[in-house]
């Protein structure tokens, strides 16, 4: 059974289109299918429905997806094991962080990290935080910089590295920006940008304002912080934003919330961390 095949697998039923999965291999989509058909064909069995351009796992699919899974992240563990042997810091380090921490708070790291490890190749994925943690719980990242959760899965494992102050803002033109201190009973009362209700920022706001979230008027959601931070600027409500955004067209309202949230490294427990790894959580933590 060859690893490629098995590899194919993994990434066509993960995103669901042969086309995609080939572009995630940096292969053509005819080489993916080939390599589909050569492994139904070794078991006697499809793995894959295809309808109407619709790829979907079969029963046999969806009872192998979980074995090769582990089986890959095994094969990794290994590769990161015989590499660790050597003192040398080298070869690919797979991570992934959220577009926010990586425009406003990794940059002097990874730039410290190119300098001191230049024989280090970076594959770096800028997904959402909510993403990044799944991935690295499924394998396919072997670390995480990402928004911490409340509560972790049982595999992975986090460290602090930032702390963020989050601040109930608004534009300087907006009603609330010339008050004095807002209750949370009239903060609710005015329409506001927020993120997605599927993101670890949101459960903040969600925890805070308890029994009043039900009465949230959210205008605009998305889970680009920038964008809620010119949705802002531009008089369309209220949000919660990180004190780094903070900019001279933005009112702190003073309000009984204190917010923070913890952005930090994700990893998995039982997984083996390469060189790199180990050498790029050293950095974080001198920045910490």
């Amino acid at each position: 059974m060859e690893l490629h095949a098995l590899i194919a697998f993994v990434e066509v039923a993960r995103y669901q289109s042969f086309s995609l999965a080939a572009d995630a291999l940096f292969l053509s989509q005819p080489a993916i299918s080939k390599r589909i058909s050569a492994l139904e064909a070794e078991l006697g069995t499809a793995l894959f429905n295809r309808i109407n351009r619709k790829v979907t796992l079969t029963e046999a699919g969806r009872a192998l997806l979980p074995r090769v899974q582990a089986l890959r992240t095994e094969l990794e563990d290994i590769r990161r094991l015989a590499s660790n042997l050597s003192s040398d810091v080298h070869g690919v380090l797979t991570m992934g962080t959220s577009h926010h921490i990586g425009l406003h708070r990794l940059p002097p790291a990874l730039s410290a990290f190119n300098q001191r490890y230049p024989a280090v190749q970076l594959d770096l994925r800028f997904v959402a935080s909510e993403q990044a943690c799944q991935a690295v719980e499924r394998g396919e990242l072997e670390m995480a910089i990402a928004t911490l959760p409340n509560a972790l899965p049982e595999q992975l494992q986090a460290q602090v590295i930032w702390t963020d102050q989050l601040h109930i803002v608004t534009s300087r033109q907006h009603m609330l920006s010339q008050r004095g201190k807002v209750s949370l009973a009239e903060l609710v009362q005015h329409r506001c940008v927020l993120p997605s209700k599927d993101t670890y920022t949101y459960q903040i706001i969600s925890q805070a304002l308890r029994h009043l979230e039900n009465q949230l008027n959210v205008y605009v959601s998305t889970n680009y912080l920038e964008t809620l931070k010119m949705l802002v600027s531009a008089g369309f409500g209220w949000s919660l934003l990180p004190h780094t955004l903070l900019n001279e067209q933005l009112v702190i309202v003073e309000t009984p919330l204190q917010l923070k949230r913890e952005l930090g490294v994700i990893t998995h427990r039982k997984r083996t961390l390469s060189n790199a790894t180990r050498g790029m959580l050293g950095i974080l933590q001198a920045f910490s």
